[in-house]
């Protein structure tokens, strides 16, 4: 069974940095695409960022574009979402998942989440 788990959200001010990691257990990451996602109340689930399976290709939500920077360490068997110069409009529940497609389309697995809040 594909599992994984988010870890590092929290609480912060506005410029202030996080840094989200995803962990797989139960089976390789280096297989997948692996994308963070986010949801804000009220608002559609939309896509933060992207990593293909061994990180030729990484995509950005143009809202985070030079804030935000993804990685993976396969060897780990992990995914980290560096996010700096955070802003309000930047809290939602972070999601990450595993995609068999490039660009992160048509998850096949996904975490739990972990709340991302940004304070003015």
């Amino acid at each position: 069974q594909l599992q994984l788990v988010e870890s590092g959200g929290g609480l912060v001010q506005a410029g202030e940095s996080l840094r989200l990691s995803c962990a797989a257990s139960g089976f390789s990451l280096e297989h997948y695409a692996i994308g963070w996602f986010r949801q804000a109340p009220g608002k559609e689930r939309e896509g933060v960022s992207c990593i293909s399976s061994f990180g030729g290709s990484i995509t950005y939500a143009d809202s985070v574009k030079g804030r935000f920077t993804i990685s993976r360490d396969n060897a780990k068997n992990t995914v980290t979402l560096q996010m700096n110069s955070l802003k309000p409009e930047d809290t939602a529940i972070y999601y990450c998942a595993a995609s068999r497609w490039r660009l992160c389309q048509t998850p096949v697995s996904w975490g739990q989440g972990t709340q991302v809040t940004v304070s003015p």
